[in-house]
């Protein structure tokens, strides 16, 4: 096999509860480490763009109002969603990696105490799962707000839980020690809320300009993609209405039908850029796009589809396997003078969309990645709204070039 490599476009010791006020660390530092994967910015990039669609493209109306419902918490909310479980299990992770480090610090390797480790991993997790859970529950109540008001809680309610932590903390402390009198220790909860006011002040800053940052990327992906997308090729467009003219007097309906179809395409380049669409929406858009050109090509362009197995609602964003279509086309098909088959072949298995287009290649056909910026932009839309794990990968295998997309998405019911 003749295959090339795939180009992808992808001091002190810690007795009991006593050491609380360092255990605030960790609600901060869980915040700042990059606990939100890259897919669930990407939700926020998405969420963004469903909320600036607008409602002239019929077509795509349905499919826009329900990615409009999805993405409006993430929108106008900037810190993320931690409800979600990969920001769960980092929120655990990280809080008893630091339990363990302030209790290493604090008695050192040789006297580890794990009665302290305990009681401080249990403190650290108190804080950090009861804060981030407060903020996750009230995002709704948060979005309805001004920033400036909604970050005023956020930073009010984290306060109040170190408050609540520390004298539970202090309270039990007092019981487990054979039933001693309980007075709150009001250094150590000053010190506590020292701490938590200046780090949590840190940690909300922190995701603000990580915000406005993400919509500074999704506004110039945006700008880049409806370049790309507002631009019809002109040798398309000439082609097209020069097989519309032979077809007016030969066969006026299929002239009709091409027309239409032309005009469904023309409605499609228009739309928002980042917006995702019903699967089935793209793939009779993809029909319509192969119609044209088969009337033009005639019996030089075969196509095999296999996508029967695949969810109707699943999300995939706008006009994005028509460019890899026209790339089959015009970099395979119009090169071979008898022609081929072009195929489009999906799979979706455990949560995971996969697509598939290919188009024999001549024997002597050099190494190409077609329209690049078409597939540049591809991939970077892929990777905006689905995270890192989207990809778009390239390759040639023996005598065929193959496209093949893949991300993770869910069904959306609300296009079912």
């Amino acid at each position: 096999m003749d295959a090339e490599g795939p180009a992808v476009y992808q001091p002190g010791s810690l007795p009991g509860f006593a050491g609380g006020e360092r255990a605030v660390l960790v609600y901060a530092c869980s915040l700042g480490s990059g606990l939100i994967s890259r897919r669930e910015m990407g939700e926020g990039l998405a969420g963004q763009a469903r909320r600036q669609e607008g409602t002239g493209n019929m077509t795509n109306a349905r499919g826009r109002s329900a990615a409009a419902r999805r993405g409006t918490d993430s929108a106008e909310w900037f810190i993320p969603d931690l409800c979600q479980p990969f920001a769960v299990l980092m929120l655990v992770l990280v809080a008893e990696l630091l339990a363990l480090v302030l209790t290493v610090a604090a008695h050192g390797l040789r006297d580890f105490a794990w009665s302290a480790f305990g009681t401080t991993s249990l403190f650290v997790q108190w804080v950090v799962l009861t804060s981030a859970g407060g903020l996750c529950l009230g995002r709704q109540h948060f979005a309805r707000r001004s920033r400036p008001v909604a970050a005023a809680i956020a930073y009010g309610w984290i306060l109040l839980v170190t408050t609540l932590a520390t004298l539970a903390g202090q309270w039990l402390t007092a019981v487990l020690a054979a039933g001693a009198s309980w007075r709150p220790d009001g250094w150590q909860l000053g010190g506590n809320l020292l701490i938590a006011s200046i780090l949590a002040g840190i940690a909300l800053r922190y995701f603000y300009l990580a915000h406005e940052l993400r919509l500074r990327q999704q506004a110039a992906l945006s700008a880049q993609v409806q370049a790309l997308q507002s631009r019809i090729q002109p040798h398309f467009l000439f082609n097209t209405m020069n097989s519309i003219a032979s077809l007016i007097q030969s066969d006026p309906e299929a002239a009709e039908a091409a027309v239409e179809d032309l005009a469904a395409l023309f409605r499609a380049s228009l739309a928002e850029a980042t917006v995702e669409v019903p699967l089935h929406e793209e793939l009779a858009l993809c029909e319509r796009y192969l119609r044209i050109e088969q009337w033009r090509l005639g019996e030089r362009l075969q196509v095999r589809w296999q996508t029967d197995g695949l969810p109707s609602a699943l999300p995939i964003p706008a006009l994005t396997l028509q460019p890899l279509l026209e790339n089959a086309i015009t970099h395979g098909i119009q090169q071979l003078p008898a022609g081929g088959e072009v195929r489009v072949e999906g799979v979706y298995d455990h949560g995971r969309l996969q697509l598939r287009v290919s188009n024999p290649l001549s024997a002597t056909a050099p190494s190409r990645s077609g329209n690049q910026l078409a597939l540049d932009n591809i991939g970077h839309r892929l990777r905006a709204l689905y995270g890192d794990d989207a990809r778009l990968v390239v390759r040639r295998e023996e005598d065929r070039f193959c496209a093949v997309l893949s991300y993770r998405v869910d069904v959306q019911k609300d296009w079912q």
